[in-house]
């Protein structure tokens, strides 16, 4: 009696099934680096913008100064004696705000400070639990 053997496949469905989790675990992660990358690339813009305002504003605040130093009162300036005072805007919600003591050619800066612009309003609409029953 001849014995016949069967031929069976190797089971290839678990290593196909890894397979593919692999590939699928791969592309999440490939699809998740690639938004931090933009948020990362969005938020590095926004501080260029903001360093590039700053320093706009800055500029301005020294050509005010320096006008002041010739004997100049720019519009804008308010004088307290010899205590000037102005503002030069950042952004909408930022100003750099200059408070500078002038006596003929020497000056000492009192106040050189960005500020917000925007007044602040408290947010009181978070509800707390006050250990009662509901």
């Amino acid at each position: 009696m001849r014995s016949e053997r069967r031929f069976s496949p190797p089971a290839v469905g678990g290593i196909s099934l890894l397979a593919a989790f692999a590939v699928l675990c791969l592309t999440i992660f490939a699809l998740l680096s690639l938004t931090t990358v933009q948020a990362n690339r969005r938020l590095a813009d926004a501080a260029v913008q903001s360093t590039a305002d700053y320093y706009a504003a800055d500029c301005e605040a020294q050509a005010i100064l320096a006008r002041l130093r010739a004997g100049e009162v720019p519009e804008g300036v308010e004088r307290s004696g010899d205590i000037y005072t102005y503002m030069c805007p950042i952004s909408s919600t930022q100003e750099l705000e200059v408070e500078v003591q002038v006596r003929g050619a020497d000056y000492t800066v009192l106040r050189w400070q960005t500020v917000s612009s925007e007044t602040w309003e408290a947010d009181d609409s978070l509800e707390l639990w006050d250990g009662g029953m509901f």
